[in-house]
């Protein structure tokens, strides 16, 4: 697929969030000359710890996009043991397509060209209530989840905090 045609995707899948907006998140261009690089605010999850925040992202998408991932990186500060320290956010289905040389996620985990912004930002807000331990991308936040639970609430409680002041 050309640039092209990926830009008319992606202009089409911004106008579908613009008329029909998704609880849980917005999203829209950090500059109107570069359809390949969005913000997206992501609302924290009722019922979790990260309720009440409002954190910040950058997605980029690839010039053969739908046919490989975005990548999407938190501006907001973020404690969880699937983003990395920098913020980039490790899900499968941002993982390149085909097999995980790891043998850690089937190919059906991994990214395919019927997501969208919409399926990509849910599965973020499914993270965020559900974190996976078992392949951290932040190997001490993953332990603190495990171990050491009230530090980590602690830690995500000053986050969220930091967010609403923001």
């Amino acid at each position: 697929m050309s640039e092209i045609q990926a830009s008319l995707l992606l202009r089409k899948q911004l106008k579908e969030l613009s008329r029909n907006p998704v609880t849980g998140f917005s999203a829209g261009l950090v500059d109107d000359s570069n359809i390949f690089e969005w913000s997206v605010a992501i609302i924290g999850p009722p019922d979790t710890l990260y309720e009440g925040g409002f954190f910040n992202a950058i997605m980029s998408f690839p010039p053969d996009y739908p046919n490989n991932p975005p990548s999407v990186k938190f501006t907001s500060e973020m404690w969880h043991p699937n983003v990395y320290p920098d913020g980039r956010v490790c899900i499968s289905i941002l993982h390149a397509p085909g097999d995980d040389p790891n043998a850690y996620e089937h190919a059906s985990e991994r990214w395919s060209p019927v997501h969208t912004v919409e399926t990509i930002m849910l599965s973020i807000i499914s993270m965020l209530s559900s974190p996976n331990d078992e392949s951290p991308a932040n190997v001490d936040a993953a332990k603190e989840w495990r171990d050491q639970r009230g530090q980590f609430k602690k830690k995500v409680g000053r986050i969220v905090r930091l967010s609403q002041e923001m």
